[in-house]
């Protein structure tokens, strides 16, 4: 006699503070495929997800900051490990999420994690490459260096829907700011299964907090929110991008674009080491000469 088994459609959450929750709200979309089939289904970030997501990214902040550049670069390098540990799965998810060919999925896995190692390595050298010694008419020696701005929000494009936000995260949290991640609306799956990845790294709780959903719902929060201190944002949307920027005057939030194509997210213009600068503040700091 044979057994007929229920197919149980997993529900991928969110990522808030280290741990994967529910929406708040309680409810989930459906992740279809170019085809129309159903996927599985994933949780609906609301306005009250987005605000834990802040809290929590706020909270870590500070001890992510405060970790040495060194430690950061093994903790991003880490996560490359996590994630070529799970390519085949990672692959397999972009594959049946956007209905590209094995070989093309299995490329945009390598390509992310090579990105992860390419911005592991700048934790302990931008603060070299962009500080400065300014010469000043007193005697004092005059620094400036780049300190994280803090949280920065940040809106990933559809496609690559794991390769750029890979991209946008690393060159975020390099520095020591904590990212709240707002994934593709069109394929989500990818980067919720990302969320994983770092949960099994070192990366700790609440440096990255990742939301799915409807982008148009949740842009204009992100906007007004005070305890957002800079957007970077990878959506391509001109219409998300309108509202980001009329709420930059809120706060004086900073706001940075990233308009790239499918094909430019695969090459160099998305290692540009100057992206790293649209996080960060630079200050200055006054030392008396000894005479």
């Amino acid at each position: 006699m044979s057994t007929q088994h229920l197919d149980i459609r997993k529900t991928y959450k969110l990522h808030i503070g280290g741990a994967f929750v529910r929406s708040e709200s309680g409810r989930v979309l459906p992740a279809h495929s170019p085809t129309g089939a159903l996927l599985d289904n994933y949780s609906w970030a609301s306005r009250k997800d987005l605000r834990d997501a802040v809290v929590a990214a706020r909270s870590a902040f500070d001890g992510w900051a405060k970790r040495t550049a060194y430690l950061r670069g093994q903790i991003l390098y880490r996560a490359a490990e996590m994630l070529q540990h799970r390519s085949t799965e990672l692959a397999g998810e972009i594959q049946r999420s956007i209905g590209v060919r094995a070989p093309k999925a299995q490329a945009e896995v390598a390509s992310s994690i090579d990105r992860l190692v390419h911005y592991a390595g700048w934790t302990d050298k931008y603060s070299q490459v962009f500080s400065s010694v300014n010469p000043v008419a007193s005697p004092h020696f005059n620094f400036t260096m780049p300190e994280p701005t803090g949280v920065v929000a940040v809106l990933a494009p559809d496609e690559p829907s794991l390769l750029a936000l890979v991209t946008l995260v690393a060159s975020v949290i390099l520095s020591g700011n904590s990212a709240v991640v707002l994934a593709s609306e069109k394929f989500p799956l990818p980067a919720l299964t990302f969320a994983e990845v770092l949960a099994t790294s070192d990366l700790p709780g609440g440096v990255v907090n990742v939301l799915a959903g409807k982008r148009t719902e949740l842009v204009p929060h992100i906007a007004s929110h005070m305890d957002v201190n800079a957007i970077i944002d990878g959506s391509a949307d001109p219409v998300a991008g309108a509202v980001l920027r009329a709420g930059q005057a809120q706060n004086l939030k900073r706001y940075a674009q990233r308009s790239l194509t499918t094909a430019d997210w695969f090459s160099e213009k998305a290692e540009d080491p100057y992206w790293i600068l649209d996080s960060v503040e630079f200050k200055t700091a006054w030392h008396p000469i000894g005479v």
